[in-house]
């Protein structure tokens, strides 16, 4: 399978417009309430290009690549999760979405959450996708902080599948197309020049102060499903089950043979599970 054919018989825009002063991309498809979907640490929008097609059918799918991410602008300094939280909220302003359900996948996830604890309003129901930011574990933190920069700093392809491939429990679902789109990404001059500042959250200190707090996790109001992989590399299962215990009324799913990636493994069983639980 490749992107292509993923949205293939899909009627879906790209775009790349201003919000807030940062060009920002954008896929969007479908009609009705706003679903917006958020990516992981250095990733892009295609991370849900085998959502976007079922999500469409019920809901205005608004997949966006986050602020110094894919293709949208790094306005510069470092990228915390007040500043994702604020370009999250400044499109929906761009295109007059009041409120939205958002599916947040790693550090979309981790911005979703805080964007439901501090603006309540603005949040319909609520997916979480291994999300990230409860914990400030020192190898996990490395670990995406050298893999990245060694994929970002070399034209060694090899390199950005190896990034990729962390992300899986299945390295069959690292396609060339995404290798290549991640490796076309990677070496954009704008992103190179930005890496460090996208990365400040595997620094400690940054990443202990913006931190998902259980009493900010205790202040979502917006329904929330939790789905995580059994064999995610970036956390443990217990972590998913603290993360359940904080939000109140929340769901947690374990995919079984999944990593990071629950979205994309997954894709047939997360589409049924997350739709059901929206709809």
């Amino acid at each position: 399978m490749t992107i292509w054919t993923d949205l293939a018989g899909t009627t879906f825009e790209m775009s790349h417009e201003p919000v807030n002063g940062a060009r920002t991309r954008a896929l969007r498809a479908g009609e009705g309430e706003a679903v917006v979907m958020l990516h992981g640490t250095s990733g892009h929008l295609e991370a849900f290009v085998r959502n976007v097609p079922a999500f469409s059918e019920h809901f205005a799918v608004h997949a966006l690549d986050m602020l110094g991410h894919g293709y949208t602008d790094n306005p510069g300094g470092d990228l915390r999760i007040p500043r994702y939280v604020q370009h999250v909220l400044d499109y929906l302003d761009s295109r007059g979405i009041e409120k939205a359900h958002f599916i947040g996948e790693s550090l979309g996830g981790w911005v979703s959450g805080r964007l439901a604890a501090d603006h309540p309003d603005r949040v319909g129901r609520l997916v979480l996708v291994a999300p990230g930011g409860t914990v400030a574990n020192p190898q996990v933190m490395e670990r995406i902080r050298t893999s990245t920069k060694a994929a970002v700093a070399s034209d060694d392809r090899a390199l950005t599948r190896q990034r990729l491939e962390l992300l899986m429990h299945d390295s069959a679902n690292v396609s060339e197309e995404l290798v290549d789109v991640r490796h076309t990404i990677y070496h954009r001059p704008q992103f190179v020049a930005g890496i460090d500042h996208l990365l400040c959250l595997q620094n400690m200190d940054n990443r202990v102060e913006d931190l998902l707090s259980p009493e900010q996790m205790a202040r979502i109001t917006a329904p929330t499903l939790i789905i995580w992989g059994a064999q995610n590399p970036f956390g443990d299962v217990p972590e998913a089950q603290r993360m359940r215990e904080s939000i109140p009324g929340s769901n947690l799913e374990i995919f079984p043979e999944c990593g990071h990636w629950p979205q994309h493994e997954h894709s047939q069983r997360f589409n049924e599970l997350a739709l059901k639980f929206l709809m």
